[in-house]
Order: structure tokens, then C-alpha cells, then sequence
């Protein structure tokens, strides 16, 4: 019994303890009280909560909490179920989205009609009916709901289907909300939905109104979009409207300064007057955010920077090249002037820089190469620089991988092909020649040195050259001196280290000036005999093959391996054509056999003479006049 009144005692003595409020004698504790316990009434300012942490707490403890439980007629609790809790969970948050959205009924309403109208195999009076029934439910509210996620897909909808009428009263709705709506992540969709189908003076309206936009647009990731989507499909004077502004203050004020004639920036500067340094100062003004921020992707931003390019001093164009070299370059290239570009950051940059955007292509060099602009670069990499290793590991590599894709590709090949016959006027462009042969005036050692009227000599035999159109069934193909600026390297040995040295080359006619005879003699003569054995094949009516010779393709490619290459020629005409020539005088076989007539090559040329002079003089075998007079002079 004493034992058991002895645990009493010690428990209560735990539980007089055990609370802070009065000490073990049941005096008062002699902890001082705060005042308050919210620290909002404390004296010192340092605890008081903000406003707006207050107004946070207000509504997290006035929302509703969802209980496991809910009351029962009998007052007890009934626990749900999870479905039923799920049930619930929805139903408050569509509460509160109503409380939140103004317009959030109507959107609802929207996406149900929606659903129905996108479907494929709906007729296309249902789905003007219901295209008019959401028009007419969101009218007078379209500016406000354009920018939600839901809105803005059913208003896209609506004006890819609706009738012109429809279309002209949203377009009107929507016309004073144009700069704001461009730069929402979701209305920039209707917005350029909106200029895809908008007539010729309601796009010479939302051009004119993005006046004095047009640069902080540009600085804008989603509103950037907007600005290209309309240079884009805009005419010369528009396009011309929207580069203006960037060029200067007194363009970005009078538009109107300007014709469409002065289209380059040099040429407005001299017929306005304008001083060069305060234009430079602000086209850097406006293209420095755009670079840090990475926008790179569009046209109008390229055009710019070859402008700028073409005026700046030395400082200025080494830090833009500076700032492009890299993976931003890549994004660049897919354009015409974007493809300038990197090949001018090519030609002036540094050792250090070509690497940077050598690598920076890496992964990508298949999408590159089959680009119409983007193989230029990569033709321009093969002619400037120096690191034959560099471009062997990243580029001549991954080509290999779809060697097939990139020869059958028309953009593809050029590249194979400026390694053959670098620089052929036969295989490139006019204009892709002189991107090859462009360079920065203010990095360029000649360019110092010339005079004014020496720059425009050159400007008319270039412009004569780019007028110049290339002759296919030309006898010879002409070289065009390339200046590369920067490569330092001996271009024949280039050529040998990118073409024997990496394994890339099998050529048929052993590339310009035989530069893989040496190498790969004893593999091509095989393959010159293959390819005449297959000419030397006799005609048969009944295979349902074509004849190698009669083939269009195959018949004008033989056709240039005999204009090209003597060695070829000689055995193809040993094998297949001596004494056989009136069978293959007709049909695209004649071809080839114009070819030995056309050849510069004196001893093909003698040996086909003594058979083919009868078959012309007979008229069975025609050679045009113009190639005929070329040969003979």
C-alpha cells in the first residue's frame, strides 16, 4: 500500500512539473509573458507581418478545406469515398476558376462547340452553324478572351472556316489589340492566322500600326515572332517600311523619308544625309539586346545585321562575329542572308572562333548540308579553314554516315561537289559564288586599300557576273577565284586531306586537276571500265531496263565524264563507240557521242573525228550551232 501511495505521489509530482505555468511550489513562473501572441502586436516593427502576408493567411485559412468526413442526418461523421472526394476536390476548383476567370461560363462554352466543330468528317454547313454561334456568343469580348489558351484556339478555328464577312468583323475587333495580343504566348497564334487571311489593305493596316513597335517587338521572344510573320509576307514597300525603322531615329519618326528604291543602308545614308556614326550607334542599340537575348532565328534580324556589317568598324563587326560564333550561328544559317553571315564570322573570325562554330554544327550536319543556304556554309568551311582534323572529325564523318542521302540531295551535293571542282560556276550559282567572295569592308585587307572608284568598277563586274547565267550543256565548266580570307593553308593540300585523307572520295573523274589519280589511280581505272562495259552492252528490245545510254540521267552523266575526263573518255570510246557509232546516233545515246566531238581534249577529239565527220556531214548526228562554232574557233 505504501508502495502504491509512493507512485502516486511521484505522478503528480510529474504533472506539476510538466506544464511551464507555475513552478513545483505552485508559485507564479518567473518567464516574463509577451503582451501578445501575434506579432503583429509586438512593439518592435521588426515582427510584424507585411500586408500582404497577411492578405495570404486570410485566404488560405477562408478556403474551404476538403474533409474525409461529411456530417450525416443522425450528426455523424460519414467518411467518403475516393470518388466522391475527387468529386468534391473538382468541384471547388471550378469554383474558385469562376471566381478568378470573368469569363470562364463562356470559355466552357467555347470548348464544347469546339470540340465539334475541328471534327474531320463534319459537313460544312454544321460547321457554319456552329461557327456562327460562337461568334456570336463571344462578340464584343473577343480582345479579352484572345489571349486565353482555350479562347484562342476556337477563335483560330473559327477564322480558318468562317466566311469573309465574319472574318472582316473580327479582324476589326481585334485590330486595336494587335501589339498587345502579339506578344501573348497564345494570341500570337490568331494573330498570325489573322495576317495569313487578311486582305491587302487590312495587312497594309497592321503594318502600319506596328510603326514604333517594331524594334522593342524584336526584343519581345513571342512578339519577335509577330514582326517576322508579317516581313514575311509583306511586299517590297512593307518590308522595306519595317527595316527602316531600325536604321535611325529620323526613319523610325518619318517613314515616309524613304523609297523602295535606296534598299541597301549605305544608300539611304547618302541620300538623306544622315551621319553614319549616329545610325551605327543606333542599329547597335537596338541589335545588342537582340543577340544577348539569343532571338537569331528570323530573316529580318539577318537582313539587319548584314547591313550593319557592311558599315561597321573594325571593333564593332569583330565583337558581333565574336558574339555569332557558336551553336547561335547554327540557328542563323537557314536563310540567305543568315548563310552570309556565317560565312563572314568564317572568313574574319579567329582560329578560336571557327572552332566554336565547327563544333557548334556538330549533331546537325545532315540537316545543315541538306538546307539550300546551309550547305553554302559548310562549302564555305571546306575552302577557309585550315583544320582539316577539326572538319574531318565533326563534318566529313558525319556525311559518310548518309553519304547516299547527302549525293541524291540537289543541296546535299554541293558540298561534295566544291571538294571535286571547288568554286564551279557549273555547280553553283551565280549568287552562291559571290556569297563565297563576300567579306566585311572594315576586316578586309584589300578593301582598305581600294579607292572609291575602284569599289565601283567592282560593284559592276559583280553585278555583270551575277547576270551571267551558266551554260549546262557547256564543254567546260570555269573555275571562279574565290578570295578566302584567313586560310592560310595551300588549297590543294586542303582538298587532298578532306578528300584521300578522310576516305570520303571515289570519284569517277578523279576531281579537278586530278587530284585523286595519285591515290586512287588503280581504283578509278576500275571504274572506268565498269561503266564502259556497261555502255558496251548492245541494245536489246525485250529487256525492260533501259540501256545505260538511253537513259536520261545516266546518258547525260556519261555525257560529262567524257567532257570532264580524257581517261574516261578514251576507254569509253575504245570499248563501246568504235565503230559502232551510227547505232548510237539517235535518242538521248547522242548525247555522248556530240560529247567526243565537243571535248577539248585534241586526241579524243582525233580519234572520234575520222566516224563521227560522215554521220554530220549526213545530218544523222546534230551538234547545235553554238556548241559547233564554239568547237571549231
Amino acid at each position: 500500500m505504501a508502495a502504491k501511495n509512493q507512485q502516486t505521489g511521484k505522478s503528480k509530482k510529474r504533472k506539476l512539473v510538466g506544464p511551464a505555468k507555475a513552478n513545483r511550489d505552485g508559485s507564479a513562473s518567473k518567464k516574463p509573458k509577451l503582451s501578445s501572441s501575434n506579432p503583429a502586436n509586438h512593439p518592435n516593427k521588426a515582427f510584424k507581418t507585411p500586408p500582404q502576408k497577411q492578405q495570404q493567411q486570410k485566404r488560405k485559412f477562408e478556403r474551404p478545406q476538403i474533409s474525409k468526413f461529411e456530417k450525416s442526418e443522425a450528426g455523424q461523421d460519414k467518411p467518403l469515398t475516393k470518388r466522391e472526394r475527387r468529386l468534391r476536390a473538382k468541384q471547388l476548383a471550378e469554383e474558385r476558376k469562376k471566381k478568378r476567370k470573368r469569363h470562364y461560363t463562356l470559355e466552357q462554352e467555347l470548348a464544347s462547340l469546339w470540340e465539334k466543330m475541328r471534327c474531320r468528317n463534319i459537313a460544312k454547313e454544321e460547321r457554319s452553324k456552329l461557327i456562327s454561334e460562337a461568334l456570336q456568343k463571344m462578340e464584343g469580348k473577343i480582345p479579352e478572351i484572345a489571349g486565353s489558351h482555350v479562347s484562342s484556339r476556337v477563335l483560330q478555328t473559327c477564322v480558318k472556316h468562317c466566311s469573309q464577312t465574319e472574318r472582316d468583323a473580327v479582324f476589326e475587333e481585334l485590330r486595336p489589340h494587335f501589339i498587345s495580343l502579339a506578344c501573348n504566348t497564345y494570341a500570337v497564334h490568331l494573330v498570325k492566322k489573322m495576317l495569313d487571311n487578311a486582305s491587302k489593305t487590312q495587312l497594309a493596316g497592321v503594318i502600319s500600326s506596328l510603326h514604333g513597335h517594331v524594334a522593342s517587338l524584336l526584343r519581345h521572344m513571342v512578339g519577335s515572332v509577330v514582326i517576322e510573320h508579317a516581313y514575311q509576307i509583306a511586299n517590297a514597300t512593307q518590308k522595306q517600311e519595317l527595316l527602316m525603322e531600325l536604321y535611325s531615329t529620323e526613319l523610325q519618326l518619318f517613314k515616309d523619308l524613304v523609297s523602295t528604291k535606296e534598299s541597301r543602308l549605305e544608300d539611304v545614308i547618302y541620300k538623306l544625309g544622315l551621319q553614319k556614326g549616329s545610325v551605327l550607334r543606333h542599329m547597335n542599340s537596338v541589335i545588342q539586346p537582340i543577340l544577348e537575348k539569343g532571338i537569331v532565328d528570323h530573316s529580318i534580324i539577318h537582313r539587319v545585321l548584314i547591313e550593319y556589317l557592311s558599315m561597321a568598324d573594325k571593333i564593332s563587326a569583330a565583337d558581333v562575329i565574336q558574339q555569332l560564333s557558336g551553336p547561335l550561328l547554327v540557328r542563323m544559317i537557314h536563310t540567305r542572308d543568315g548563310s552570309r553571315i556565317g560565312m563572314l564570322c568564317l572568313k574574319h573570325g579567329s582560329a578560336k572562333e571557327r572552332k566554336k562554330i565547327i563544333k557548334g554544327m556538330k549533331g546537325h550536319i545532315s540537316k545543315i548540308a541538306c538546307d539550300q543556304y546551309g550547305c553554302m556554309v559548310l562549302a564555305g568551311i571546306v575552302v577557309i579553314v585550315d583544320d582539316t582534323k577539326l572538319v574531318t572529325k565533326i563534318i566529313i564523318r558525319e556525311i559518310q554516315t548518309v553519304l547516299k542521302q547527302i549525293v541524291l540531295d540537289k543541296s546535299g551535293r554541293r558540298l561534295l561537289l566544291q571538294l571535286l571542282h571547288p568554286n564551279c560556276s557549273r555547280y553553283l550559282s551565280p549568287d552562291d559564288l559571290a556569297s563565297l567572295n563576300l567579306s566585311i569592308p572594315s576586316l578586309s585587307a584589300e578593301a582598305e586599300s581600294l579607292t572609291k572608284s575602284e569599289k565601283d568598277s567592282q560593284r559592276e563586274e559583280g553585278s555583270g557576273k551575277e547576270d551571267a547565267e551558266s551554260d549546262e550543256e557547256g564543254t567546260a565548266a570555269e573555275s571562279v577565284e574565290i578570295t578566302s580570307e584567313g586560310g592560310k593553308k595551300d588549297p590543294s593540300l586542303r582538298r587532298r586531306e578532306l578528300l584521300v585523307n578522310s576516305g570520303l572520295a571515289e570519284v569517277a573523274t578523279g576531281a579537278s586537276s586530278g587530284i585523286l589519280h595519285q591515290t586512287l589511280n588503280d581504283k578509278l581505272k576500275n571504274l572506268h571500265e565498269a561503266i564502259a562495259s556497261l555502255a558496251a552492252e548492245p541494245k536489246s528490245e525485250e529487256s525492260e531496263e533501259e540501256h545505260v545510254l538511253e537513259n536520261f540521267h545516266s546518258s547525260r552523266t556519261i555525257r560529262k565524264l567524257v567532257l570532264d575526263c580524257p581517261e574516261f573518255a578514251s576507254t569509253l570510246w575504245k570499248k563501246a563507240f568504235e565503230g559502232k557509232c551510227e547505232s548510237w546516233a539517235q535518242g538521248h545515246s547522242s548525247k555522248v557521242l556530240c560529247a567526243f566531238w565537243e571535248t577539248s581534249d585534241s586526241k579524243v577529239h582525233e580519234s572520234a573525228e575520222k566516224e563521227l565527220q560522215p554521220l554530220l556531214e549526213s545530218g544523222v548526228l546534230k551538234i547545235p550551232e553554238t556548241k559547233q562554232s564554239a568547237n571549231e574557233g
